[in-house]
């Protein structure tokens, strides 16, 4: 202990927890994730009428640990024509976001890795970097499937980045604030989704499951149509890490809900921390729930609902709540 507290007072306590946090960080993103595709597997195989994994442990448990060590012994292959530095940079830029945004999530009052007076600007400047990973995976990989998957991608994510960014406008213009434990704070005298922001919860809801790339959404990774999508060359860890960064950015995106309209860590009896994460997991079955319910829409169906309906619709909520709050 002695030790641990000299290592501290030499690199700073700030240093020091930013360090120990991003460590967090990294352990809540694996497991988080191994969590998450157990639960997709288990839904879906419920939905319909079936068990999902349950050979590899209780009830299928370890199936994401045998899945996961199936694609670290996997080989790194690479096509031959492939632009290699593009190639290999996309499944790290992928990743970026990710850490980023979990450093600003206010887990509870007191469990954050940093409070910054601009953190949901924080998190929607980095989440930009997701698409372009995507673009210079598909243009790097030399595959016009790939390719088509990743223009689909900046298109979408294009035309669904305005809709969510209106929606997330009348919370901060409400709680005076772009702080996410401000945001929290003030819903002490109740939650955004029921003080007059139903209708920017609803847009962001399905804007966020569009920006996941989720059903009915998953335009970029229509397997019936582009085989896997923007990732079609990639293999072993290189996938893997897509697959990581796409599960995380659905609790991510859920995380933000909770934190803007559900109140984030507030609740009774429980501890804070209990509380998001059972109203975050509930919007993440929600997505999941989406998957084996709606059908894929056409991409012209997509982009026209962007603009013809959810984004007139969040500029009428963002007038409406710009002159409440002046009357």
């Amino acid at each position: 202990m002695c030790d641990l507290a000299a290592i501290i007072n030499i690199i700073g306590k700030e240093t020091a927890r930013l360090i120990l946090g991003l460590i967090g960080v990294l352990i809540v993103v694996v497991v988080n994730a191994l969590v998450l595709t157990w639960v997709e597997r288990k839904v879906s195989g419920h939905m319909q009428k079936r068990i999902g994994p349950k050979e590899v442990g209780p009830y299928g448990l370890i199936q994401p640990f045998a899945d996961g060590l199936k694609l670290l012994g996997k080989e790194l292959l690479t096509p031959a024509n492939v632009d290699k530095p593009l190639y290999y940079l996309a499944p790290v830029i992928v990743f970026i976001p990710v850490l980023v945004s979990f450093i600003v999530i206010p887990f509870d009052g007191f469990l954050q890795v940093k409070d910054i007076n601009v953190g949901i600007l924080v998190i929607l400047a980095f989440s930009s970097l997701s698409v372009l990973s995507i673009l210079i995976a598909g243009w790097g990989s030399n595959n016009k499937y790939s390719l088509i998957g990743a223009t689909r991608s900046v298109a979408q994510n294009i035309a669904y980045e305005i809709p969510l960014l209106l929606s997330l406008l009348p919370v901060a213009f409400m709680a005076n604030s772009l702080s996410l434990r401000d945001i929290v704070e003030v819903q002490r005298q109740g939650w955004f989704v029921w003080r007059w922001q139903f209708f920017a919860f609803l847009i962001y809801f399905i804007a966020a499951t569009a920006e996941t790339n989720r059903t009915p959404f998953d335009l970029p990774e229509a397997e019936s149509e582009l085989v896997a999508g923007f990732h079609t060359e990639y293999s072993g860890m290189r996938f893997a890490l897509f697959f990581l960064a796409e599960y995380t950015n659905i609790f991510i995106a859920s995380a933000i809900a909770t934190t803007f309209f559900l109140g984030g860590y507030l609740g009774p009896v429980l501890p804070g921390i209990v509380w998001f994460f059972i109203k975050t997991y509930f919007l993440v079955f929600v997505i999941m729930w989406f998957r084996w319910t709606f059908p894929r829409v056409r991409f012209d169906q997509l982009l026209n609902f962007s603009w013809k309906i959810l984004i007139p619709v969040a500029f009428a909520n963002l007038i409406l709540t710009g002159g409440i709050l002046k009357l």
